[in-house]
């Protein structure tokens, strides 16, 4: 059986960009909500509190180094970037136009654009469009003859049979996301010589569009949307209290966590290409305050019977479809990350490496 490639998603917004110095302060990173965030209800875990790397800066070489080199140490074989285009425009690009140019750190890598409109999300005002997507199969061709010359090329690019791979987020809000796949693979044949490309769609917001019928290859499970489904609901007497004004604050959005991992041992592999994902945790009150949405229930050896169990049943397609993914590695704002906080440590990752090796 060939041996399994974990792949960590990775936000790379730590660091400032003009764009933020703009909307939201100078010097506005991930970091500016995480430190600002407070716990909520008795027991909340908040702030995250980053142990072993600190509050790192992407800009420097050696965080990123640290970074790859911590996760590699408990068997992530390689990362998976978010990756900002806007009709040619990118966004938070230093970290990886870095990691293109010094040719480190020696860390397998993927692309996953993240092709939503840019909102107020990370303030917790989603509906604050600040750069809009508009789709349009010129822009399909610059971005791919982008990709093609820049990233796909570079000897650390995850492939399968010789095929770069890139990653969709949400392929539904394209206008014709098949013919915008036929455009790609054409320029990455025809004009760049490439073998093909292996294209996926995650299944994000619990979408389960079958990948083959849009023209793509696979679909990545993209937790934490489908284990934080079920609603907590508030015993008689919390209501009874919320109602009297006796509560701090108003009732949150707790999901029960465990319930969800247990749904998600228990789904039926379907017949299209999909690759398992797990994440660690959630919790967005950093992001959204009272209005975000917290996993209850989530802990490191729950983690890793989700993740052991996915490891022993994945059977991989072939001898390079055999990727296994988590999200995320430091999406600190979201209460979901794979690097070491003061509260667990290196729990989270410890728990990885014995679940990809038992």
């Amino acid at each position: 059986m060939p041996k399994l490639r974990p792949i960590a998603f990775v936000l790379p917004q730590f660091h400032p960009i003009p764009e933020n110095d703009k909307w939201w302060g100078k010097g506005f990173t991930e970091w500016t909500n995480v430190k600002k965030a407070k716990p909520l209800f008795k027991g909340h875990y908040q702030p995250h509190v980053p142990a072993d790397l600190g509050y790192y800066d992407l800009r420097e070489p050696e965080a990123r180094l640290a970074q790859a080199q911590l996760a590699q140490k408990y068997g992530i074989h390689g990362f998976c970037y978010y990756h900002y285009w806007f009709n040619g425009k990118r966004l938070l690009n230093y970290p990886i136009d870095e990691i293109l140019r010094l040719q480190e750190p020696n860390m397998p890598f993927m692309l996953c654009w993240a092709n939503e409109n840019w909102t107020r999300r990370w303030d917790g005002l989603d509906q604050d469009i600040l750069i809009e997507q508009n789709y349009n199969f010129e822009d399909d061709k610059n971005h791919m003859r982008w990709l093609c010359s820049n990233v796909f090329k570079d000897k650390r690019y995850i492939r399968v049979d010789n095929k770069p791979v890139f990653v969709v987020y949400r392929h539904q809000l394209f206008p014709d996301i098949s013919k915008t796949a036929k455009i790609w693979r054409d320029i990455a044949v025809n004009e760049f010589g490439y073998d093909g490309l292996y294209l996926c769609i995650t299944e994000s917001f619990n979408d389960r569009s079958n990948p083959e019928s849009i023209n793509f290859d696979a679909a990545v499970e993209f937790s934490p949307h489908q284990v934080i489904r079920n609603h907590l609901t508030p015993s008689i007497s919390q209501r009874i209290l919320s109602r009297l004004g006796f509560t701090k604050h108003k009732d949150l959005d707790k999901r029960d966590f465990k319930t969800g991992v247990e749904e998600s041992l228990k789904r039926r592999m379907p017949k299209y290409k999909l690759f398992r994902c797990v994440t660690p945790s959630w919790d967005n009150t950093a992001r959204k305050k009272e209005n975000g949405v917290i996993a209850i229930g989530s802990n490191p050896k729950l983690y890793y019977k989700w993740l052991n169990r996915l490891v022993k049943a994945f059977k991989p397609y072939s001898r390079d479809e055999n990727f296994i993914f988590i999200n995320a590695l430091n999406e600190w704002a979201e209460g979901n990350h794979l690097e070491p906080c003061k509260k667990y440590g290196t729990a989270y990752f410890e728990a990885t490496k014995k679940a990809l090796d038992s």
